[in-house]
């Protein structure tokens, strides 16, 4: 039987119903999304409606599934995770985002499925042995993360290398370090929405937006720089890696460039036609001490590797994503 089937995990989710629309769009796969909806009201369903998928799945019940399917899959793309750096609950955070991947990992090996994993910028700390994302054991081993769920991917990350250099790795492996992404699809998450989504209302009413103020001597006010990558964008690295099974590793998935907040902010002002108008208030106490300050990706492996993808400059990417999207009646992709 031929292995058509990609397995979406987390396809409900942000970047996981952006994967889902770039699959379902090619229509050379049988694509699944394994995730929950939670709440009617909450919209994740709606990330889904435009795009015909072949079959949903609950987590509870994915490896039954993925059993009963096993001759059909081709590969996993692992999206399913906790993703808020405040969750409080750090059992729950490696049980979900370390435990479940190690599982799906082994059942991978096993079943000769390639998997595609989320990984985090996260993993890098506070920044100070860089952002480059060498793969080798000592190189992901050296990283310091500042939060739990930060310290969940890095755990996996070095687990997904130890059990590859001992051979024992899927047919292709490949874990995505995520920036700072941005773009449609994101309204259910919150407070861990971009910071585009999450200015937005206020931007369209014309009303001013609220940063957080540095607290760091080297940065200003609002000039926390961060590495802000459109979902197009990552995306395009995941349909590049399913095309090259040969490749695998961790990698990063930045635009290679960090802006500051502000920047992010006059761009959304810009790409509503309106004038800026930003003032700062102090960062929460409960953050400061593990705030990253600095982040951006080196892009420079994958570009190595043969990727050739355009990184979507920051005020293009922000323009499209209010213009296309958050300005819309229908922001759903």
């Amino acid at each position: 039987m031929t292995r058509r089937m990609i397995v979406v995990t987390g396809g409900a989710g942000f970047i996981g119903s952006n994967i889902v629309a770039r699959l379902c769009a090619a229509g050379r796969h049988d694509v699944v999304v394994c995730d929950r909806l939670e709440g009617a009201d909450l919209g994740k369903w709606k990330n889904l409606a435009k795009h015909p998928v072949a079959d949903f799945w609950w987590p509870e019940e994915m490896f039954e599934k993925l059993e009963a399917n096993a001759d059909r899959i081709e590969a996993v793309i692992h999206m399913g995770a906790i993703s808020s750096t405040t969750e409080p609950d750090a059992d729950l955070i490696l049980r979900t985002n370390f435990a479940l991947s190690r599982d799906l990992w082994d059942w991978c090996v096993r079943r000769g499925v390639r998997l595609v994993y989320a990984s985090s910028a996260a993993t890098y700390g506070d920044g100070h042995e860089g952002f480059d994302d060498e793969d080798d054991f000592a190189s992901l081993h050296k990283f310091r993360p500042l939060n739990a769920y930060g310290y969940s991917k890095y755990l996996f990350d070095v687990y997904a290398r130890q059990q590859a250099d001992r051979g024992r790795a899927p047919t292709q492996w490949a874990g995505l370090k995520f920036f700072n992404v941005y773009g449609p699809n994101e309204y259910h998450k919150g407070g861990m929405k971009s910071v585009v989504a999450q200015i937005w209302p206020r931007v369209q009413a014309g009303e001013p937006v609220q940063l957080f103020r540095s607290h760091h001597p080297d940065y200003a006010d609002g000039g926390q720089l961060r590495d802000f990558v459109h979902v197009d964008d990552v995306v395009d690295v995941i349909d590049w890696l399913l095309g090259k099974p040969e490749i695998s590793g961790v990698f990063n998935a930045g635009s290679g460039q960090a802006r500051s907040f502000a920047d992010l902010a006059r761009a959304t002002f810009d790409a509503a036609g309106k004038e800026p108008q930003i003032s700062y208030i102090d960062m929460p106490e409960v953050i400061r001490d593990r705030y990253q300050y600095f982040t951006q990706a080196r892009m420079d492996r994958v570009r190595a590797l043969g990727f050739d993808g355009q990184s979507t400059p920051l005020e293009e990417g922000v323009r499209r994503y209010v213009q296309w999207y958050l300005a819309t009646e229908d922001p759903y992709r």
